[in-house]
């Protein structure tokens, strides 16, 4: 498989990385270069890494693994994401919002963005992809669009003021419907 291709698919797996990354800015627009990092390193290297291991697993899990990938990734996303609508309008201006640089919310964001990298994995296994390289581009192309994205979420953060927790969680609970919605019309 080619770079070009390679690209092409980190591009598609990055769009819920660059979508979580999205909440995470516009939820703290004073988040620090440094956080920021943190949260794109961490995404990105899920990202690799479960396509990585994804491969080494290859055809044997398969079957059991698509069976229930989306509906791991749904839900931890509806619960992440409801955790964070509810505690916007329960606390509303009264609270900081949720800390995405919080290991449990973090790891939470990066397993839920990542079970469709394990599957795209096993499918490289299959393939025959150079997947050192592949998981690679993976992880660099997710981590700089999780860097843009929580840029440009802060800038819309700052205008939108405290409760845009609410956003976020809206924005991570749709990602969670998207996923299930996809494999759920992909079998019919």
């Amino acid at each position: 498989m080619d770079l070009i291709t390679i690209t092409g698919i980190a591009l598609a797996l990055s769009f819920d990385s660059f979508a979580v990354s999205l909440s995470c800015g516009v939820i703290e627009s004073g988040i620090r270069f440094r956080n920021a990092m943190r949260v794109a390193f961490i995404l990105a290297l899920f990202q690799g890494g479960f396509t990585v291991i994804g491969f080494f697993l290859g055809s044997t899990v398969r079957v059991y693994i698509e069976k229930y990938d989306h509906w791991v990734a749904f839900t931890l996303l509806m619960m992440l994401g409801l955790r964070m609508v509810i505690g916007g309008l329960k606390y509303g201006n009264e609270r900081e919002p949720s800390d995405f640089t919080r290991w449990p919310v973090l790891l939470t964001m990066a397993v839920g963005t990542s079970i469709d990298a394990f599957v795209v994995g096993i499918s490289f296994a299959l393939l025959k992809v150079q997947i050192w390289g592949a998981g690679l581009v993976i992880g660099t192309v997710t981590f700089l669009a999780s860097m843009t994205a929580i840029r440009i979420g802060k800038s819309a953060g700052s205008r939108l003021g405290s409760r845009v927790e609410i956003l976020g969680g809206i924005i991570l609970a749709a990602i969670g419907i998207r996923i299930l919605i996809e494999h759920l019309t992909a079998g019919a």
